[in-house]
Formats: C-alpha cells, sequence, structure tokens
C-alpha cells in the first residue's frame, strides 16, 4: 500500500475551500481507500474504490445526492487516499480505519459485547460451560453462538445427553458426596468416582463429536455401542444408549436445515427513519443457534441497503464467516464481499440475495424479527429520552446530558474497599469505558476517604491530560460523600460539572431517594425528591444501581482473592511455589485448613517444620511467624 499526495490542510483562521475536481485530477485509477476531513480535522467519511479516481469523482460531479452527501461535502476541507493492490485489500483497510476513527458519515456496528462459546476444557476431567471473552483457558471451543440463550439451550441439551460436570474446579476436588447435579441426571459424578475414567472419556469423546456437526457419525457409533451391550447381556445400558440415540435423532429432525448440516447466516435488515436494526440469524452444523439483534449507528444513513452492506463488511471482519450468507436485500459491492471473505476464512463464502425454499422461509422469520427488535428498541430509546429530558428539567440544565458517572463505594466492614465508576451516554450505558479503583492507605471503612481518593484519581488524570468530563456526576451517598466530591474537583480547578448526591430514602424504599445539590457561588444547596413516578429519578437510580451492581462485584473478586492467598503469603516460606502447589493439593484454602500437619507435610517442597508453621497460622495459632532456616524459596 502507498500513500497517495493529500490535500493541503486549510490555515489557522481561513474557511476552508477545497476544489474536488482539482484534486480528482491529481488522483489515479488504482483501488484503494480514501478519507475525507472536516476543517478541525475530523474524519468524516472513509470509503473504499476500485478505481479512485472514477469514485472520487462521483462526489464532485453534477449528479443529483442525498441530502446527507450533500451535507458531508459541504464540510470537507481535505482529503486523503491510500493506494492498494486489490479491491479485496481496500475492503480490508477500509474496516481498520472505520473501526480505529470512527467517522462521523460512516454507518458504525457498535458492539460491546463478545460472542458467548461452548467450552469443553482440557483436564483428566473435563468439564462442559459457557465462555466469553479472551479464550485463554486450554480446551475446545465450540461456537460463536448468536447469544447466551441459544448457549444456555445447547448446554442443557449436553448436559442431559453426556452428563458431563459443569462445576468449578475448586469444588469438584472438593466433593465427598453427589451433588443435585448427579441426582436429576445432568452429571455422572466423577468427582466421587461413580464413572471410570475411562467411561467418562468416552462421553467426552461423543459430546466433541455432536458439538462438531458429526451427528451421523455418533449415531452410527451409538449404535454399535448398543449391540455390543446387548451382547454382553448388558440390557440396561443397551437402553439407555437407545434412549440416547432416539433423543439425537429427534434433535436432527428437528434442528437441520435442508436435511443436512448447513453453515449458514440469514440477515434482515429493518429501517425506521436513521434508526436500523440488523437480525443475525445463524446455523452452525445444521444447529440453530438463534439470533442477534444489532443496532448500527447509521449517522444519517437511511438507505437498508447501504446499512447492511456496512454491516457485513465489518461485522465478518471480526467473526468468522460460514460458508453461506443469505441476505433480505441486494447490496453493493456483494462480489467484492464475497471474494474479501473468502479470502479471510480460507475457504468459499457465498453471499445470497435472492433464495427459495426453506431458506426463503427463514429470511421471512428474520425479517419480522428484525422488525419487532427495532420496534423495541425505538421504544426503549423513547423512554430514555424521556428520562433525559425529566432530568434535564430537574436538575434545571440548559440541555440535556451527554455523559453521566456514577461513584460508588463497597467493602465489607473495612475489608477489600473498591470504588467503581459507572458511564452513561445518550443511549445507555457504556460499559468499555466503566473503571474500578482499589483503594489502599485509608482507615478500614472510612467511605469519606474511600470515595476521595477515588475521585482524586479518576479526575487528576483528566486535569493533566485534558481527558473527557461528565457533565453530571452522581455520588451514591449524603452530603459527606458529595463534600469530598466539591473538594476533589475545587482542588483541581475543574468546574462546569453537576454535581449531585443521591441519598438513600426513607426506610431505603426505592423511589425515594433525595438528591442533594451543593450550592454554587455562594448560593445554598438544594435537596430534591421528586418521587418513584419521576423519570428523571428513574435515570438516576438505573446509574446508581449499575454503579452499585459494578462495585460489588469488583469487591467480592478482591475479597476472594485475598482470602484464598494472603494468609498464606503471611506465612515465611511459602512463595508462590509451594503456595500453588498447597492449592493445588488441597484444592483450595478450605481444604488446605481442614488437613492436619502430617498431611500437610506430604506435599512437595513442605517439610515437617514448615507444615507445622502453616497448620498454625491457618488457625491463629501462636508461633506461626516462627523463621526456620532452610524453608525460604
Amino acid at each position: 500500500m502507498t500513500e497517495a499526495p493529500q490535500n493541503p490542510a486549510p490555515s489557522a483562521g481561513t474557511k476552508p475551500a477545497f476544489d474536488g475536481k482539482a484534486y480528482v485530477a491529481r488522483l489515479s485509477t488504482s483501488p484503494g481507500v480514501y478519507r475525507m476531513y472536516a476543517a478541525d480535522d475530523g474524519v468524516l467519511y472513509v470509503g473504499k474504490a476500485g478505481a479512485l479516481k472514477k469514485r472520487v469523482a462521483s462526489y464532485f460531479s453534477a449528479t443529483p445526492k442525498s441530502a446527507r452527501t450533500m451535507a458531508m461535502l459541504a464540510q470537507v476541507a481535505r482529503m486523503e487516499v491510500t493506494v492498494t493492490r486489490t479491491e479485496t485489500e481496500a475492503l480490508l483497510l477500509e474496516n481498520q480505519l472505520i473501526k480505529s476513527l470512527k467517522p462521523r458519515y460512516n454507518v458504525l456496528l457498535r458492539d460491546d459485547k463478545s460472542y458467548p462459546y461452548v467450552l469443553l476444557t482440557q483436564e483428566a476431567w473435563p468439564r462442559l460451560t459457557m465462555h466469553r471473552g479472551p479464550r485463554s483457558i486450554p480446551g475446545r471451543y465450540f461456537g460463536p453462538y448468536a447469544s447466551v440463550g441459544a448457549v444456555r439451550e445447547t448446554l442443557n441439551l449436553m448436559h442431559k445427553l453426556f452428563k458431563l460436570r459443569s462445576c468449578e474446579d475448586s469444588v469438584f476436588r472438593n466433593r465427598t458426596r453427589p451433588c443435585l447435579q448427579y441426582q436429576i441426571g445432568r452429571c455422572s459424578a466423577p468427582c466421587v468416582g461413580l464413572i471410570d475414567a475411562l467411561a467418562y472419556a468416552e462421553s467426552v469423546r461423543r459430546a466433541e463429536m455432536f458439538l462438531d456437526g458429526r451427528s451421523d457419525e455418533l449415531s452410527d457409533d451409538l449404535q454399535q455401542a448398543m449391540a455390543a451391550a446387548s451382547a454382553r447381556l448388558d440390557f440396561e445400558e443397551a437402553a439407555r444408549v437407545r434412549d440416547l440415540i432416539a433423543a439425537i435423532r429427534k434433535l436432527q429432525a428437528r434442528q437441520y436445515v435442508d436435511g443436512r448440516a448447513a453453515d449458514l447466516d440469514v440477515l434482515a435488515c429493518a429501517m425506521h427513519g436513521s434508526h436500523a436494526c440488523v437480525l443475525l440469524l445463524a446455523f452452525r452444523d445444521g444447529r440453530n443457534l438463534g439470533t442477534r439483534a444489532f443496532f448500527p449507528r447509521t449517522n444519517g444513513a437511511d438507505n437498508p441497503a447501504e446499512v447492511l452492506a456496512a454491516f457485513v463488511s465489518q461485522h465478518y471482519a471480526e467473526q468468522q464467516a460460514p460458508g453461506e450468507i443469505v441476505l433480505d436485500r441486494e447490496i453493493d459491492d456483494r462480489e467484492l464481499l464475497q471474494q474479501a471473505l473468502s479470502a479471510a476464512s480460507g475457504k468459499r463464502v457465498l453471499l445470497k440475495a435472492s433464495v427459495r425454499g426453506e431458506r426463503a422461509g427463514y429470511l421471512d422469520l428474520a425479517r419480522r424479527n428484525a422488525e419487532l427488535a427495532l420496534a423495541a428498541d425505538l421504544g426503549s430509546q423513547a423512554t430514555q429520552q424521556a428520562r433525559q429530558d425529566s432530568l434535564r428539567e430537574l436538575l434545571g440544565l440548559a440541555e440535556a446530558p451527554q455523559r453521566i458517572e456514577c461513584f460508588d463505594i463497597s467493602h465489607t466492614m473495612g475489608e477489600a474497599t473498591v470504588a467503581s465508576q459507572v458511564v452513561f451516554d445518550r443511549n445507555g450505558p457504556v460499559r468499555g469505558q466503566y473503571r474500578r479503583y482499589n483503594i489502599s492507605g485509608i482507615e478500614p471503612g472510612d467511605d469519606y476517604a474511600a470515595m476521595h481518593q477515588a475521585l482524586e484519581r479518576r479526575f487528576r488524570r483528566a486535569a493533566e491530560e485534558g481527558g473527557v468530563l461528565p457533565d453530571v456526576l452522581l455520588i451514591d451517598g449524603g452530603a459527606g460523600q458529595v463534600a469530598q466530591a466539591r473538594s476533589v474537583l475545587a482542588d483541581l480547578g475543574i468546574d462546569g460539572i453537576v454535581l449531585v448526591g443521591v441519598a438513600k430514602g426513607e426506610g431505603r424504599r426505592a423511589g425515594h431517594e433525595a438528591l442533594l445539590l451543593p450550592g454554587v457561588d455562594g448560593k445554598p444547596g438544594r435537596e430534591l425528591r421528586p418521587g418513584p413516578d419521576s423519570p428523571g429519578l428513574q435515570l438516576v437510580q438505573q446509574v446508581r444501581d449499575e454503579s452499585h451492581r459494578f462495585a460489588i462485584t469488583g469487591h467480592r473478586g478482591r475479597r476472594q482473592k485475598a482470602r484464598n492467598t494472603s494468609r498464606l503469603e503471611d506465612i515465611p516460606g511459602i512463595g508462590p511455589r509451594r503456595r500453588a502447589n498447597l492449592l493445588r493439593h488441597f484444592g483450595g484454602l478450605g481444604g488446605l485448613k481442614a488437613a492436619g500437619a502430617e498431611e500437610i507435610a506430604r506435599v512437595e517442597g513442605i517439610n515437617a517444620a514448615l507444615a507445622e508453621r502453616i497448620w498454625a497460622s491457618l488457625h491463629g495459632l501462636p508461633g506461626a511467624g516462627t523463621t526456620t532456616q532452610g524453608n525460604g524459596e
């Protein structure tokens, strides 16, 4: 790829005057990507072209254009282009730039949630569970699935059919009798030896075959197992395998597309004005993985084909494309997208806009669900807008807040104090900008000092680096916490933020909270009690409850980590290796505490004297801190 000469940026203080026709005259006919910039250097639009000269020239011709395109061109101060070797390369570069630059006029796919997978861990006794996030746990990942509900439905079926464990390792290693999952027929209880390793491994193998879509092969395998059980007169086992075969065949009949295994995505786009919903209906290996609705930011685009094309381009740049993608309408550059997706996935990918038979039925289903999801989203957006307008009136603001932040403190009797910061914009929570602060160096239980430390850490960095500031800052607490916030903002010289304390109401009843507004410029503060019917207070409650949830989650994680490690870390002679050996041997701190000194001494690297010291420390007895030579690591 090569960067072509760019139009010079306008000098400061002059009105940008971009001569599009003169710029086009210097362009080549090679494929590439073009970028349009405003006078403030903000990116207006990123586009791809098979021939840059022809594509860019179309913007500055006399051909009638949409109002959105005319508004964009009126703001163009300069352009840049990057020449690529192929159109496919241009498409990939366009996706990268849209994702990183977030242009004002491109359709942007908003998706802050990672896809869920079914995980079969790689252990002596593998467990089957749902996984979301980085795939760092050793094992096999099946998916991605369109929704969490589809994963749960699959797991529910898998546990009934193959009875693999779902419990965490800490639970598995410390069981002394079968749990409820065994009693209801969803687990074979390997934790207490009710199934041997060979039989469990066979169940794991069959589960993998099923998740791989090799159901016909699995049925043949089970047929042979049933015949073998009958031959050795084990009729109870033969009946169990027979029922398993019947369940799998029933599932095949219900879920398979066109009677064969198919990798297929069905996409439908519904629009109302500039609001859009793209609905994805996914099949993998013939199994229906459910639906998922996406709501792209259209930035004024009102053409469903344009939105759908942008979705296909951006979505499959992040996710593995299936062999077939069915679209509810024809889109531009379909052939180009097809080539790019095929090259990226290493297999042939077909984009189809005209289908018949069963696929047409799935397309109709996707269309209807897209319309329903869009209607529901528009309703929730209207509710959110009403809440923001109500909050604006409640706080006496000139306009509805664009960014709301809320802080909360969580601890248990002063232990493992954590502060949370959540962020909401006009569309709701912005989870990618949530933050947690581990509080240290304060008196345990001092909520005022904890709030001061968290706010000081948040806003000092913003003040020094020119970071983004909220329009409204909510503090979960009373006058004392609000005073800490005022002090931090004043010390850092930050103004223009509306500060609101959210104090619990009488009897801690939801909807009866008091909003504390400190005085400004010598004026006395105010206390508002809008009542449970106020949409503005409902928005405050939503933000406050999310902050509370986020703080508690962080606090529990920090507290659990401290309880699992700190007591061992405080014992002289226990380093990371010995600590890991102890926790692995006993399955956690609980199992270690229940063991005697003699049993502890059997762990690799632990001698009798160190075992006595460990036992004494865990039981709060004197002598735990005595150092014995030769026990260090």
